[in-house]
């Protein structure tokens, strides 16, 4: 059942993006959720195939390096997931200005990205230290929670009803994701939290392509 969960979400949000990225013509924050999309369900793949293909055969164990090179892939390609989304809110709400903001938002993913690339990680070992899970993860939380709060304000400021729940989609993927960091060593059935914290990304997407699609039929 996870191996069909996840066949589905990756060839669906890669699917999605891809219509987004061809179909988007001159509007660029369309074109630029296609490329969010398609880089959600691209890096998870480095882990998720990897996962499947482990549970269809010899075992999560046995596998240990493959997966953990495709999670700190999957780290990489979720800090630009929200690189990208912080540009969207931008486009989106013609914000301008905001130099702190954006430098913010750059320094933490950089800073994250370059705690993943530290050895203490021991991505391949089949059970990582979870204190450096912790340190990689206090940027991107930080990000995430920048991020919800400027969504929040706009969406609010604005009355945009398309993009009303961006926020609440936001704070359900971090909240699921939080305890998976924190406990899944030590408690691996916290693991199926991943399920609902994927489906929460699946909405941000679906909340992009939604108002892309009826965009496109009002034009046509």
């Amino acid at each position: 059942m996870e191996t069909l969960f996840d066949t589905i979400y990756l060839v669906g949000v890669i699917t999605l993006g891809t219509i987004m990225i061809l179909k988007s013509g001159n509007n660029k924050q369309y074109r630029l959720f296609g490329l969010m999309a398609v880089l959600l369900g691209a890096g998870d793949a480095f882990h998720l195939i990897p996962r499947a293909y482990a549970l269809l055969t010899n075992g999560l164990e046995a596998n240990a390096a493959t997966l953990g090179i495709g999670k700190f892939i999957t780290s990489i390609t979720m800090t630009i997931f929200y690189v990208i989304l912080y540009h969207i809110w931008r486009l989106r709400y013609n914000i301008e200005g905001r130099k702190g903001l954006t430098f913010s938002i750059y320094i933490l993913s950089i800073i994250r990205i370059g705690l993943c690339f530290f050895p203490q990680n021991d991505w391949l070992n089949f059970n990582p230290p979870v204190l450096w899970g912790i340190y990689r993860n206090i940027p991107f939380l930080i990000m995430g929670i920048i991020i919800i709060g400027i969504f929040y304000s706009e969406v609010k400021k604005h009355g945009d009803n398309n993009f009303k729940y961006m926020w609440l989609a936001i704070v359900l993927s971090f909240a699921l994701y939080i305890p998976v960091v924190l406990w899944a060593n030590t408690m691996p059935w916290v693991g199926i939290l991943m399920i609902p914290k994927t489906l929460a990304y699946v909405w941000v997407v679906i909340m992009g392509y939604r108002e892309f699609k009826t965009n496109k039929n009002k034009a046509i």
